[in-house]
């Protein structure tokens, strides 16, 4: 490994789950409606900047998959949506309908859409196709452009509040929204499915950063191989 390289961190089912519990307890608003991104996040096994850049066209339900546009290495690839929140995206499919009926009753500007697609499909912006997943709560003013519209989720603050539900149910780890990318291909390896499979749903291009993962996942590093001295029976 290289000098000040640092291994990924993985958390457990139980500590995964206890993460979506807390996001979801009544009474924490701001906390509360991560609750979906957080579980799509790990269920997907997406980069955080991939999960806030959901956009309504991306989702297929009907296929349960996502469609993750201009990945790192400005790539697309699919991904899997899970089936347990088939019910649930598609709820917050409609819940960003409505915020983008009301979007559009006020005059607001279209969402943004970058460079030269942004200038050909001008009237794209003001679909509901276009339109993100997880639509911020406040509108705010585009620098680039000086015009007021409604921007996805702030993936700092999303961030912030995964550590906070982490921190708060008492995870002694180094915890990042990233964590649950890292826990959706570690438990991915550790059910045994095959690591060129994780690479593509990952989006990695070299399977040498997949491989990282044989060295996280528990028992016998994910490999399916059970050491000769487990078969020997100790008195």
């Amino acid at each position: 490994m290289t000098e000040g390289f640092t291994w990924p961190v993985v958390l457990t089912k139980e500590e995964t789950g206890q993460i979506f519990e807390w996001l979801d307890r009544p009474g924490r608003a701001a906390q509360g409606s991560y609750g979906l991104p957080a579980r799509l996040q790990y269920g997907a096994g997406l980069r955080r900047s991939e999960l806030v850049r959901l956009r309504i066209k991306d989702v297929d339900l009907k296929r349960g998959t996502l469609t993750v546009r201009k990945g790192k290495g400005d790539k697309d690839r699919m991904t899997v949506l899970p089936k347990s929140l088939l019910e649930a995206v598609a709820g917050q499919v409609e819940a960003a309908r409505k915020i983008w009926e009301a979007d559009r009753a006020a005059g607001l500007a279209g969402v943004h859409i970058p460079g030269a697609l942004g200038r050909k499909m001008k009237r794209a912006a003001e679909s509901f196709e276009w339109c993100w997943l997880f639509p911020a709560r406040q509108t705010s003013v585009d620098p680039a452009c000086d015009v007021r519209r409604r921007h996805h989720i702030h993936p700092q603050v999303y961030n912030d509040g995964i550590k906070r539900a982490a921190a708060a149910v008492g995870i002694n780890k180094w915890v990042t929204s990233h964590a649950l990318r890292h826990s959706f291909a570690t438990h991915l390896l550790e059910g045994g499915t095959d690591l060129r499979r994780i690479q593509e749903l990952l989006g990695h291009q070299d399977i040498t950063t997949t491989e990282i993962y044989l060295h996280v996942a528990l028992g016998v590093s994910g490999l399916g191989v059970t050491s000769p001295l487990d078969g020997i029976a100790f008195a």
